[in-house]
């Protein structure tokens, strides 16, 4: 559900508002659905759960079977009376019953409730905060307690309940580390609508600042999260996918770090380019706008590299329906531009580098470029030179691994006695010799060069 007020991102300064109309959304429920989860909800609606051999086994006790069945078949409409009047009651049941049950059917069915009292009425989860008040494990426990169940169907509804339950309070979930570490397993399932709706369950909750950082920080989660994206290609997943990128983008620490960690840069500016839908362009330009805003130094590089300059300047000729898309997009051109001049040629051949992106770009074919830089690329370690090894090993890319190649020719031979040791240590020069067979002329032709380089080095 799309909020149509101004609303304000949490975590930044009180005199700055984001009138994102389609871009902010209201926490809800309802923006964390998907048909299978629609399908699955109505079979366990119709299942027969035998309450009363329950009750004779001392798993439920007897008012809880009349307060069950009193509800279990009402319509969303019959519900509202029984909610208005008893409501409270049955926040605490459900609490009760989610965390003394282990029996599946059973828990399937109680989640099931929950969601008929919550639909089209997200305000009555304040209930479950004040249920939950007698007992210090209440609200969020017995949601936690569920995701270890192993049943797809209560990890997913569990996770909706408890996500609407962290956002609707200023108090803070101390079980969100296990939460991100429970979702960042989810984001590698194998099943597409596990994948989707999880997605939706991270647009929620970043809306909330520390949880930004601490997702960050959960082992595997942001890789997890960016690889999606990188094999995402239909609009609405690019857009929930880079609403997440966005909001995470917030933190300094993350848009300082992002792109170095993970190359999202060049990945959201080939979006953008064959983006159509309106908000996917809109929520990439303003993910590029908070990288500018809040770590130029560590991104500005990449987006030159990237091409963001000449996008920017397309994008600017376009009619936009919202004018803070144009404004965006002027910063962020307007931003580019000035910095464009300032930048060093060896901070764009690192950036280069750093992302993957090697192209015939000046500095590769200029001999005074590798005369003043050739020993920085051993610098820190030979970070650099190991970059450039990476690549050679890694890419399929033909351009990618010309240049590659010709680099390590310049780079031996402005570095004949330590630079041959540096590449055969990392394997690069054996990388370079078996790539004289490659299938692509210009790969075989520069690979050669740097061959013949390599030996006629002294040592």
């Amino acid at each position: 559900m799309l909020s149509n007020n101004t609303l304000k991102v949490e975590g930044e300064s009180d005199a700055v508002l984001f009138a994102r109309n389609e871009l902010v959304q209201d926490v809800k429920i309802t923006i964390i659905s998907h048909p299978y989860l629609d399908k699955m909800l109505d079979k366990i609606r119709t299942q027969h759960i035998p309450w009363e051999e329950y009750r004779m086994a001392g798993l439920i006790t007897e008012d809880e079977v009349a307060m069950i069945k009193h509800v279990e078949n009402q319509s969303v409409e019959d519900l509202v009376p029984i909610m208005a009047e008893h409501g409270l009651y049955y926040a605490a049941l459900y609490l009760e019953l989610m965390q003394k049950l282990a029996r599946v059917d059973a828990l399937q069915k109680v989640l099931v409730l929950i969601h008929d009292m919550l639909d089209d009425h997200e305000e009555r989860i304040a209930l479950f905060h004040e249920a939950g008040k007698k007992d210090s494990d209440f609200p969020f426990g017995p949601f936690h307690k569920a995701l270890r169940i192993g049943d797809e169907f209560i990890g997913i509804q569990s996770s909706k309940v408890l996500t609407l339950l962290i956002c609707s309070t200023n108090e803070r979930d101390i079980d969100i580390n296990e939460f991100f570490r429970w979702m960042t397993f989810q984001l590698q399932s194998p099943q597409q609508h596990v994948i989707d709706l999880n997605i939706q369950i991270l647009d929620a909750l970043f809306h909330i600042p520390a949880y930004r950082r601490t997702f960050w920080n959960t082992p595997h989660a942001i890789d997890s999260l960016v690889n999606i994206l990188k094999k995402s290609s239909a609009p609405q997943k690019v857009y929930e996918l880079t609403f997440a990128i966005w909001l995470l983008s917030f933190d300094d620490e993350v848009a300082k770090h992002l792109d170095r960690k993970c190359h999202v840069i060049t990945t959201l500016v080939d979006f953008a380019k064959s983006a159509v839908k309106e908000k996917v362009i809109r929520v990439i330009i303003a993910t590029f706008r908070n990288f500018i805003e809040k770590a130029p130094a560590e991104n500005m590089s990449a987006m030159l590299v990237a091409k963001l300059l000449p996008l920017c300047e397309h994008l600017s000729t376009r009619k936009w329906a919202d004018s803070e898309i144009a404004d965006d997009i002027a910063f962020t051109q307007n931003e580019l531009q000035q910095n464009f001049a300032s930048l060093s040629t060896f901070e764009v051949y690192v950036s280069e580098l750093e992302t993957g992106r090697l192209q015939w770009s000046p500095s590769h074919l200029s001999e005074n470029f590798w005369k003043q830089n050739a020993n920085r690329l051993n610098e820190d370690d030979q970070r650099l030179l190991r970059q450039l090894a990476r690549l050679l090993s890694a890419s399929i890319n033909p351009v990618v691994l010309a240049v590659a190649c010709h680099d390590v020719g310049q780079y031996v031979k402005y570095n004949a006695k330590d630079g041959k040791k540096y590449l055969e240590t990392m394997g690069a020069k054996q990388r370079v010799m078996e790539l004289m067979t490659h299938e692509d002329s210009d790969v075989r032709y520069h690979a050669l060069s740097a061959t013949q380089k390599y030996f006629a080095m002294t040592s």
